[in-house]
């Protein structure tokens, strides 16, 4: 876990623990991804770049390979096992503002989006399914502990 901008205050160690959870709740070996904080900037710039969105976002993922939306979370937790599931970008500026508008610590709310990025890094995708990524997030952060 790296922490690459300095507008929003960020405890690594603290959030790296949430990590750690996260991945023992989903059945991941730790750590199963590289997660990185970014400024709103370099953010922007990523979400031009592979998404055609000029805009900033609160969380981006990158798969290490291509992975079809997984038919079930164990399963796909079983198989990808050990894997290096690639790269997730937090703007911690968006998180702070997102944070605030659901009176939620940021801390909290990057709780969410470092789960909302490994369901995308194991496949699932909200855009294109039929609501199958926000079910499974839901029981995850109920379970978890992370606020809805």
């Amino acid at each position: 876990m790296e922490n690459r901008q300095r507008a929003v205050p960020i405890e690594v160690a603290t959030l790296d623990g949430v990590f750690r959870k996260i991945c023992r709740e989903i059945g991941l070996k730790y750590p199963a991804a590289a997660v990185c904080f970014v400024t709103d900037r370099d953010m922007k710039r990523l979400n031009r770049t592979y998404r055609g969105k000029n805009k900033t976002t609160d969380v981006l993922s990158f798969p290490s390979e291509e992975r079809p939306k997984p038919k079930s979370l164990k399963r796909a937790a079983r198989a990808l096992r050990g894997e290096f599931l690639g790269d997730i970008a937090i703007s911690a500026t968006v998180a702070r503002e997102n944070a605030e508008g659901f009176g939620r610590s940021v801390a909290e709310e990057i709780g969410v989006l470092l789960l909302h990025g490994v369901l995308h890094l194991m496949g699932y995708d909200h855009e294109s399914d039929r609501g199958e990524m926000e079910i499974i997030e839901t029981k995850l952060r109920q379970q978890l502990g992370l606020t809805p």
